[in-house]
């Protein structure tokens, strides 16, 4: 049969096969890549407590059993309600992102401060001169492209933080040229693992039992590395279940705090000197840093994936990941394995009988209610977080980036696919006060006609059947040109659609985001009683007073 793939980090997965230890017993594995999907509830376990006989055998973990006939959902609720309670209570001392602190920490460091500074600046200084170089000798067009890959590059050779900030400016078209967009969106964040050893004392430090009290067997390296962590397939001793055990990276938030501390100082430099940036840089990377801080707390990835699947319920084509409470902590999360392929790997799909463009489909539906009914989403659907299961289901996974759209914007977004469905560019400007992207003090007349310029030139086309991904670059054009600040869920909306489109175009060159999306709108317009909505159905079947 043919081997199925999967993912847990968005990373390429480690393909060899893995040494289980298991005592001293040496088992081999199949060459599997991990996923983590849905746990039902009554799989998951109770809080360790120590056992023994007294004779120095190792410590013993009581678990409960799957759910007998007469178990009450009520109880096993509360007893996984009391589990996140204990899981929370050893992520106590998680830390959040705080300015203050960090330049309180940082000031008194001023040998570490200055040995890390002098690699950044010596790094990022042969970006910049290039930069000047291209500008005085007139070839800044000309060498933009080199100057793309080149800053991707220098982005990863600094390490993790770095990796986080070239992801993050990917989604900023205010902020970026289109070709830097285009070479930042490939960062990955694949880093070389760290020591297993340091991963295993890591676990027991943070559950507080030792890894044969906890683990029948567990992979003797990692089958996933990222930035901020790594991930191990492993058995709980005494359920049974097969999970897949994801582990922070050592000193990372150490790392990233140090360098947090001195972008920000490099971020009030900008916005005293550099005129042409209007953004607040400062107040930009004080807000992707919490954001990073947050992924760092995996209860609260824990929490964003229990909430994730609440939501999702009702849907039976869609998997979402829950949690082994009784084995996370703020540095380690527990999830349930199960074998799946990534959504980038076409032909391994189509040999399991499955189609592509299907699951695109069901992805981008749910990513629709995701932005414009609830308003909580996904924020990184990349192929290594988006899995395709043996029965055709779509597993999302990976839930540390979680953004939420507001109420407001929600109408917005819609309205603003009328407007440009009926090419109402005016109607179309003046959408970017409801987005927030722009202050109402800003006149939005020189927008119009660069929108204009755009969707009457693009392919002489019907909006349906244009790229989503020309529509963003086009967008993104125009957001750089002028004082836009886009808000952080909208860049992150724009990202996930292209990635879903450039999954299915995989399958189908011909395939269009906006086409496939129609039959939502049509029915959120149709349906939806909020006046904005009513009035965005009588402009789209009344245009110019015309049916």
């Amino acid at each position: 049969p043919a081997t199925m793939t999967a993912a847990v980090l968005p990373v390429s997965c480690y393909t060899g096969g893995a040494v289980v230890v298991s005592g001293k017993r040496r088992v081999k594995i199949n060459r599997y890549r991990a996923a983590l999907v849905q746990a039902t509830p009554n799989q998951a376990s109770d809080l360790p407590v120590r056992g023994g006989d007294g004779n120095g055998a190792v410590p013993a973990l009581r678990v409960r059993e799957s759910i007998s006939a007469g178990s009450s959902p009520v109880r096993d609720r509360t007893e996984d309600m009391q589990a996140e309670a204990r899981a929370m209570a050893r992520a106590a001392g998680a830390s959040v992102y705080s300015p203050e602190f960090v330049a309180s920490k940082y000031g008194s460091q001023p040998v570490k401060v200055l040995r890390r500074a002098v690699e950044i600046l010596a790094r990022l200084g042969s970006f910049a001169l290039g930069l000047w170089l291209d500008q005085v000798r007139g070839e800044v067009d000309r060498n933009q492209r080199r100057r793309a890959v080149q800053i991707r590059e220098t982005f990863t050779r600094l390490g993790p933080t770095f990796v986080k900030i070239g992801q993050g400016l990917s989604t900023r078209p205010d902020l970026c040229p289109p070709l830097y967009l285009e070479e930042l969106s490939q960062l990955q964040d694949a880093l070389p693992t760290f020591p297993d050893a340091d991963a295993f004392s890591c676990i027991e430090k943070e559950l507080g039992y030792s890894i044969d009290s906890i683990y029948s067997s567990v992979s003797a390296s990692p089958i996933a590395a990222a930035s901020l962590g790594q991930v191990y397939k492993a058995q709980l001793k005494y359920s049974g279940q097969m999970v897949a055990v994801k582990v922070q990276r050592p000193f990372i938030e150490e790392t990233i705090g140090l360098d947090f501390y001195l972008m920000r100082q490099l971020c009030f430099l900008i916005n005293k000197y550099v005129d042409i940036i209007t953004t607040d840089t400062v107040a930009l990377l004080d807000e992707f840093a919490r954001r990073v801080y947050q992924e760092l707390n995996y209860v609260q990835e824990g929490k964003n994936a229990r909430r994730f699947k609440k939501l999702y319920a009702d849907k039976e084509d869609v998997v979402v990941p829950d949690i082994f409470w009784d084995y996370t902590s703020g540095k380690v999360l527990t999830m349930e394995w199960v074998e799946g392929i990534k959504l980038n790997e076409q032909d391994a799909i189509e040999r399991q009988g499955l189609k592509l463009l299907d699951l695109v489909n069901t992805g981008i539906q749910c990513s629709l209610r995701q932005l414009l009914e609830y308003g909580y989403f996904h924020a990184d659907p990349h192929p290594g977080n988006l899995l395709a299961t043996p029965d055709g289901k779509l597993a999302f996974l990976d839930f540390g980036m979680m953004s939420e759209t507001p109420e407001q914007a929600r109408s917005a977004i819609i309205g603003h696919v009328v407007h440009m469905v009926n090419r109402d560019y005016e109607a179309m400007a003046r959408d970017y006060y409801d987005l927030d992207f722009l202050s109402p003090d800003v006149d939005v007349s020189p927008i119009v006609p660069a929108l204009k310029k755009f969707f009457d030139n693009a392919l002489n086309s019907t909006i349906s059947e244009l790229n989503f991904k020309t529509i963003v670059d086009a967008l993104g054009a125009v957001l750089y040109q002028y004082p836009f600040n886009v808000p952080p869920y909208y860049a992150l909306i724009l990202r996930s659609l292209t990635i879903l489109e450039g999954l299915a175009i995989y399958a189908d060159p011909n395939f269009k985001v906006l086409a496939a999306s129609y039959p939502y709108f049509a029915k959120r317009l149709l349906t939806d009683p909020n006046p904005y909505l009513r009035d965005a159905l009588i402009e789209l079947l009344f245009k110019d007073g015309k049916v």
